[in-house]
């Protein structure tokens, strides 16, 4: 099968396409034919270092896959061969998802939203899913908190508005001014220009903050939490504030394979309450081109790769 083989850890042509052996799956696994492949931060952050993820032999990065399930392996008993899924398997460990087929555990996978193409659904598992894991799962969103996203334009921001709202949330977003209709049509009830105005300057009393940036950033978010706010960060654990307020709780969240939270995420899209907003839509053989975009940091929503 076709796969896009990292030769060596560095830049973006490094991503080489190659012909490797297609993989095999075994219990509880099934083999997904990859329609398409979404990319992610992670994907060249590991790329350029090898850093956090347990690679394979042959090094093939990619975790966010929409595809038909090819073959189920033994005790499998939730798909069968035609079903179209999507998901993001095994990660932090490699997955493959640059590449024609890939083997996952059956419940990394959910049947992929059917109002969706493959395109969009490949755009939502990771970003998706760390989103709902910051909100629902780690922060609990309530209705009529308020929520402030940074980088509401972002691969996860964008979601987390989308989610947040559909929480009941009162949601503020950050983003330069070009996207902030965007931002609103996704759901935000406010949005701050960073560019223009440090947004502790405008923005107070907040219950939760998604703080995808990481830094100072983090730091800064404590001033605009209430009694009893909580602080979500993406980037690493050393993101997180060494001291907070009294009362205010900081943490961070690495994303994590989610059957159930994939099917929640996708019965938020079957009602038109979260949409995949899809950047850029490039060939397989056009990875490195995907991974330079990525790195430039200005990206709305998601770029995604076509395989078969």
């Amino acid at each position: 099968m076709r796969a896009m083989v990292v030769e060596q850890w560095g830049g973006p042509e490094n991503l080489v396409e190659r012909e490797v052996e297609r993989p095999e799956p075994g219990l509880n696994e099934v083999l997904v034919r990859v329609h398409a492949a979404g990319v992610n931060p992670v994907d060249w952050k590991t790329r350029a270092s090898g850093a956090l993820v347990a690679w394979g032999d042959v090094p093939v990065v990619g975790w966010d896959v929409s595809g038909t399930v090819e073959a189920v392996g033994p005790g499998v008993g939730i798909f069968r061969p035609g079903d179209e899924v999507f998901g993001m398997p095994l990660f932090p460990r490699q997955a493959g998802g640059y590449a024609e087929y890939v083997v996952a555990p059956a419940r990394h996978l959910a049947p992929k939203p059917a109002s969706l193409t493959h395109v969009e659904a490949a755009a939502l598992p990771l970003a998706a899913l760390t989103a709902w894991q910051a909100l629902v799962d780690a922060a609990d969103v309530r209705p009529g908190e308020r929520v402030l996203v940074h980088a509401a334009a972002g691969g996860v921001g964008h979601f987390a508005v989308q989610i947040a709202k559909a929480r009941g949330a009162h949601v503020i977003g950050t983003a330069s001014a070009a996207k902030h209709d965007l931002v609103r049509r996704l759901g935000a009830d406010e949005v701050v220009d960073y560019r223009e105005h440090r947004f502790e300057d405008v923005v107070s009393d907040v219950d939760v903050v998604l703080d995808g940036l990481g830094g100072e950033t983090a730091e800064r978010s404590l001033k605009v939490l209430r009694p009893g706010g909580r602080l979500v960060t993406l980037p690493g654990p050393d993101d997180v504030p060494a001291t907070t307020p009294a009362g205010v709780h900081a943490s961070w969240v690495l994303v994590e394979p989610d059957h159930l939270g994939l099917r929640e995420i996708a019965a938020l899209v079957e009602r038109g309450a979260l949409t995949p907003v899809v950047d850029t839509v490039l060939p397989l053989s056009e990875a490195p081109k995907a991974h330079t975009l990525g790195e430039q940091g200005r990206t709305t929503g998601k770029i995604v790769l076509t395989v078969a």
